[in-house]
Parts: C-alpha cells; sequence; structure tokens
C-alpha cells in the first residue's frame, strides 16, 4: 500500500462519463494542482509463492536499473478500467498506473485519465485533449482490449490508434509506452468458448498486434508486449481477478514491472 501522503487522482473516475467532454481547462488547473502533491517512493522487490503453482508472484514494483528518467515529470496514464484499477482491492494504490507513478522521481506528478469501459474512439475527445494539456514528460496507453471484446472493426481501430498517436507525438515531448492484447483466451470470462472461437480469436489478437507493433514503430513508441513470454498476465490464474477479465493486485503489480521495463529502456 502506498504511504498516506501519496495521494493519487483519477480525474475521470470521479466525473460520470457524460459530462467528462465538458471539463474545463480551469477544472483541469484545479486537477492539476491536486495532483501535483503526488510523491513517489522506490519500494524493493519481493515474491510471495502461489499455494496452488508454486509460481512465485510479484508483490511490489521495481523500475528497470539505468531508468531514463532521473528528475520530476508528468505522468499522463491513457486507459479504460485497468487504468482505474479495477480487479484490486484498493484501485488508488494497487492499480499499475499508481504504482508505476510510485517508482518516478520525486516531485513527478500523476494524471490517471483512465475511464471505466471506454473504447478509443471515445477516448479521442475525453482523454487526448486533457491529456494535451499537461505538457506530459512520460504517458502510458493501454486502450485496446474494449475495442477488441467490444466488436470493433481491426480498421477502425487502427485508424483511430494512429490518429491518438500522431497527436501525442506531434503535440508533446512525451516518451510513450503502450501496451498490446495478450492472451485473452486464457482468460476464465471466456472460458466457455470453442475450440474453433478460441482458435479465431488468437487469430484476431495476432492481427491486432502486429498491426499495434506497426503503430508504435512508426510513432517512436515503446511497445509493451503483453502477448509475448506466454502471456503472463493471462496464463497465471493469480494475476487474474474474481471477475475473471480484469488483473488482480499481483497481476497490476506484474503489468506495472512489464510497463516499468519498458519505460527504462533507452
Amino acid at each position: 500500500m502506498l504511504p498516506p501522503q501519496e495521494k493519487y487522482i483519477l480525474i475521470h473516475k470521479l466525473i460520470p462519463r457524460p459530462y467528462h467532454r465538458f471539463l474545463s481547462i480551469a477544472g483541469l488547473l484545479i486537477a492539476l494542482i491536486l495532483s501535483s502533491c503526488a510523491s513517489v517512493n522506490n519500494y524493493a522487490q519481493q515474491t510471495t509463492t502461489h499455494p496452488q503453482t508454486g509460481s512465485q508472484t510479484p508483490t511490489k514494483v521495481q523500475p528497470t536499473p539505468g531508468f531514463i528518467f532521473n528528475k520530476p515529470i508528468t505522468y499522463v496514464a491513457l486507459g479504460a478500467s485497468d487504468a482505474v484499477g479495477v480487479g484490486s482491492n484498493i484501485p488508488g494504490s494497487q492499480g499499475y498506473v499508481p504504482l508505476v507513478a510510485a517508482h518516478l522521481p520525486k516531485g513527478s506528478h500523476l494524471v490517471n485519465l483512465g475511464v471505466s469501459g471506454i473504447h478509443l474512439h471515445e477516448a479521442l475527445s475525453e482523454e487526448l485533449p486533457l491529456a494535451l494539456s499537461t505538457s506530459p514528460d512520460l504517458i502510458t496507453i493501454w486502450l485496446v482490449a474494449n475495442d477488441f471484446i467490444g466488436g470493433i472493426t481491426y480498421s477502425d481501430y487502427m485508424q483511430d490508434l494512429n490518429a491518438l498517436l500522431a497527436q501525442l507525438r506531434s503535440h508533446t515531448h512525451a516518451h510513450i509506452a503502450m501496451a498490446n492484447l495478450p492472451d485473452l483466451t486464457r482468460l476464465p470470462a471466456f472460458a466457455n468458448q470453442t475450440s474453433t472461437q478460441r482458435s479465431q480469436m488468437l487469430s484476431a489478437i495476432l492481427q491486432w498486434n502486429t498491426g499495434i507493433a506497426k503503430q508504435a514503430a512508426r510513432y517512436g513508441v515503446t511497445l509493451v508486449d503483453l502477448f509475448s513470454q506466454g502471456s503472463q498476465l493471462t496464463a497465471h490464474p493469480e494475476y487474474i481477478s474474481g471477475d475473471g477479465f480484469h488483473p488482480s493486485p499481483s497481476g497490476y503489480v506484474q503489468l506495472a514491472n512489464l510497463f516499468l521495463q519498458a519505460i527504462g529502456r533507452p
């Protein structure tokens, strides 16, 4: 759990979605003032052993040696329910976004724009304008699962992703890290699929991830590859929350580690 003095804001979580598009610049400035009290501390890496699988589950997060930031920064998170921390016990401290923020230099500020249930096309009008207003130094993006399972076409998603990355690259100087799709077929939420459905879903995941990787390379975005290395987030039961879809607290630790490892790469 984060020390009580470390306060993080989830701007959109506190405001009903129908009103997000009416957030004023004045409101954003107030939010940023509130977020300026966020400070960060480093924690040592620890693990616990899962009683059923015997696997080592990380309980703390540690940045990669040679971390690229050595002074206070502004960190903006674009995302959906995972950015909010749904599936954890205490979203304000156990979600991957605050865990990443906790390992930034002291004095850094977090602006978490995550909105549960949002699609990328909606984020272009609800999250992107605020992100561009904050002069971020670091941006993390995980905005794909809702689109993938929600019936958004591949071409529409890639068009929106191109629009998002083009704006972020043109109007910010931020280091950008973006995650792709893990192997969703391993999730309990999709356990009732037939083998044919699972095969089709896996093929679609690979297609989407290939497109995401191409967009990341095009705009110089660091790819957080959640599918590689056995898709750890979905392959380990202890990383999945009781709803069968979102990460558990230990899953969020693993996700934060993957983002931090990617951010730490030169």
